[in-house]
């Protein structure tokens, strides 16, 4: 197997998420999300999807071991051989090393991992003017997409709200996990010289932009 093979990497708010189904779309590659793979591997019943049953089911914890599992499941697909995005994993420095025994046992190797950089005060700022609809579940945000008509949607007329986990001091707590937590995990890509990072503070199509020219020196040839 070969092909690009990348995590990406960044805080909530970032915008990585987009990114990366951007990037995967251009690449004609899959975009894999950590909570995209456990709902297929329970709905396939796939025996990792079966371990992590129980502890999804549950709201707990799911162990490294089975999540590790599960990756290595989804890594191995057929639409995996060209290449794959990996959003939400690794998290920690024991998910990237066994993120490369996985590799390795399948005969191939990280391209590179994409770090979207955005000062905290931006993250800050995208986040907690989000505001979502009670009703249908649109999503405005007061500063850069605000309703027609101040705290209603426009497409059903149902007040706007603000989710708990967007509210400035949850956003500040979130934040200060991420990058406690990220550190090493940072320090290890850059270590071995896999980590791009890239400016996140731009319009979505430069960010794109800044991506491609950052990953021209990593794409196999």
């Amino acid at each position: 197997m070969s092909g690009l093979g990348l995590i990406f990497l960044g805080p909530p708010g970032v915008g990585k998420g987009t990114q990366a189904a951007l990037l995967a779309e251009r690449r004609g590659i899959p975009h894999i999300s950590t909570g995209e793979m456990f709902r297929r591997a329970i709905r396939e019943r796939t025996p990792m999807g079966e371990r992590a049953r129980p502890y999804v089911e549950s709201g707990g914890y799911v162990p490294d071991e089975v999540v590790n599992g599960i990756v290595a499941e989804r890594l191995a697909e057929p639409d995996c051989a060209g290449g794959f995005i990996l959003d939400g994993f690794s998290r920690t420095t024991g998910q990237a090393e066994a993120l490369d025994r996985i590799l390795a046992a399948q005969d191939r190797r990280l391209s590179a991992a994409v770090v979207l950089e955005v000062p905290d005060a931006v993250v800050l700022r995208r986040l907690s003017g989000r505001r979502q609809c009670s009703g249908c579940g649109a999503v405005y945000h007061v500063e850069f997409d605000p309703p027609a008509r101040e705290g209603l949607c426009d497409r059903c007329g149902s007040p706007l709200i603000q989710r708990d986990d967007d509210n400035e001091e949850t956003v500040r707590r979130r934040l200060q996990v991420y990058h406690e937590q990220t550190a090493p995990l940072r320090e290890h890509y850059e270590g071995r010289g896999l980590l791009l990072r890239i400016d996140g503070d731009a319009p979505v199509a430069e960010v794109a932009r800044r991506i491609d020219e950052a990953l021209a020196a990593v794409e196999p040839s």
